[in-house]
């Protein structure tokens, strides 16, 4: 008897023919979609969420100085000093355990200050505060195989809120509905939609010219003769 086959890790995140049925700026309203289809018992093992447009953010928390240098090495210390302590007295049983237990701090409070120091003395100042970096996404997309995307469509525009949120198109996206931002357009930088579309070509002057020259000729277009202009037949 043989063994199921067990799928990759690959397998579990490939969707056949994805199709998007819905774009959000959190993960919140991602999530909270996905779970009004499980209410609605759609099969969400056909839906993926996948954050995208990754950018890092460092969250600075305050200034570094020598200060908070030596505090930061003396708290991981404490740690080292713990795991020196345990270490000294399995292989040096001692009836003071006490001394051994300072000592062992002692010296890994020591340690952490002089990691911490070189630490801060390679940077030669340049970097004098300190921080947290993180990597976020800035939308998060609802996809969905494809052989149900329709119905998923279909589910999420009966959710709560859908109908308000489609007469305010700015202030939320429409749930089931794209919300990838409109392209701007030069002319026209306020405009939600990419509609009215910018002129092709430049508008053509149609009054009188300087000089007393025709007026030009657009592209895309012909200047056909008028009858008027028709020379006779010769002969």
């Amino acid at each position: 008897m043989t063994s199921p086959v067990r799928p990759s890790m690959q397998d579990v995140f490939h969707l056949e023919y994805p199709q998007s049925v819905g774009v959000f700026a959190t993960y919140e309203e991602a999530q909270k979609v996905v779970d009004y289809l499980a209410d609605q018992e759609f099969a969400i093992e056909n839906l993926c969420i996948v954050g995208t447009d990754l950018r890092s953010v460092e969250r600075v928390l305050g200034r570094r100085t020598w200060g908070t240098v030596i505090r930061a090495g003396a708290q991981q210390g404490l740690t080292t000093g713990l795991m020196i302590g345990l270490v000294m007295w399995l292989f040096m049983p001692s009836d003071n355990v006490l001394a051994l237990v300072v000592t062992a701090l002692l010296i890994g409070i020591a340690i952490g200050i002089a990691m911490q120091a070189i630490a801060y003395a390679a940077t030669r100042g340049k970097r004098d505060f300190t921080s947290i970096t993180q990597t976020v996404a800035t939308r998060y997309e609802v996809l969905s195989e494809h052989k149900v995307a329709g119905k998923a469509r279909e589910v999420i525009a009966k959710m709560p809120g859908a109908r308000a949120a489609a007469f305010a198109p700015q202030a939320a996206p429409v749930p089931g509905q794209a919300a990838y931002p409109m392209p701007h357009y030069p002319g026209y930088p306020n405009q939600p939609y990419p509609y009215p579309y910018p002129p092709a070509f430049p508008p053509v002057p149609t009054g009188p010219q300087p000089g007393g020259a025709p007026p030009p000729v657009a592209s895309g277009q012909t200047d056909s003769a008028s009858p008027d202009d028709t020379p006779p037949n010769a002969g």
